[in-house]
């Protein structure tokens, strides 16, 4: 299986950078998308090979996740069941015969970390909600954070900005005791200025100074079907660059 995660940072406008071409280059069984800013009708594109689940926040060009799968799924679920996290489109759920995927992006906590009350909150639910699952998960996206000091180019200098603050990587650490397994770092688990997130400020990328904030998580039980993590380093057409999951057949 060969699957895939891309905070677009607004679907139409990563269209016009090339999307189409990177998926046609590749063989994905699923693509799970963030950040795509847009309603279902108001794309004027198509993906024939794949069926399309959207799920859009109720505020126009915010936020909003789409979920691309080969393969129909058995059931498909939007949000976590709780309405004060599930206003914003923020996850999807594909059911299938062996597993649950699940596409997600996680709230950001904001300059002078004005949401993060909010985004403790939020951790919290999306943990429970992933923990309750019946079967294996695979989880894909932004999830807005780094998690360790090698996952940014200037830990020292962020200590208390959004995305590495003690809370927030104390609750991705949280995640993770919960049986749930980064799969970039089970693989590769020294490797350096590996990133996924630049700022569009001071020429962030061409220097590589950036953070990995984005993620396949796996259940443990899965552990052993990962063949390879992937950081597309040089597909562009965000701010962010895809990351991919090779799995064994499941």
């Amino acid at each position: 299986m060969n699957l895939v995660s891309w905070n677009v940072n607004g679907l139409r406008a990563c269209m016009n950078k090339g999307f189409m071409r990177f998926l046609g280059k590749n063989d994905f069984d699923l693509v799970g998308l963030q950040e795509t800013k847009m309603l279902p009708e108001q794309a004027d594109f198509k993906f024939p090979e794949y069926h399309c689940f959207w799920n859009s926040a109720d505020k126009k060009g915010y936020s909003g996740t789409l979920v691309l799968s080969r393969q129909k799924p058995l059931f498909v679920r939007n949000g976590i069941g709780i309405e004060e996290h599930d206003k914003e489109g923020r996850v999807i759920t594909l059911e299938f015969e062996k597993f649950y995927f699940v596409n997600v992006y996680t709230p950001n906590t904001k300059r002078e970390l004005l949401r993060l009350d909010y985004r403790m909150t939020w951790d919290e639910a999306f943990r429970e909600y992933l923990c309750k699952q019946n079967k294996p998960v695979i989880v894909c996206g932004d999830l807005n954070v780094a998690h360790k000091e090698i996952d940014l180019a200037n830990p020292n200098a962020n200590t208390r900005n959004p995305g590495f603050t003690e809370e927030e990587r104390e609750k991705f650490t949280k995640l993770l005791d919960a049986g749930f397994v980064d799969t970039f770092r089970h693989l590769y688990p020294v490797q350096k200025e590996a990133y996924t997130w630049w700022s569009y400020m001071g020429q962030a990328r061409e220097r590589n100074v950036g953070w990995r904030i984005d993620y396949f998580l796996v259940s443990e039980l899965l552990k052993e079907s990962v063949k390879e993590a992937k950081i597309y380093e040089r597909v562009f057409g965000s701010d962010h660059c895809p990351v991919g999951l090779e799995l064994e057949e499941l």
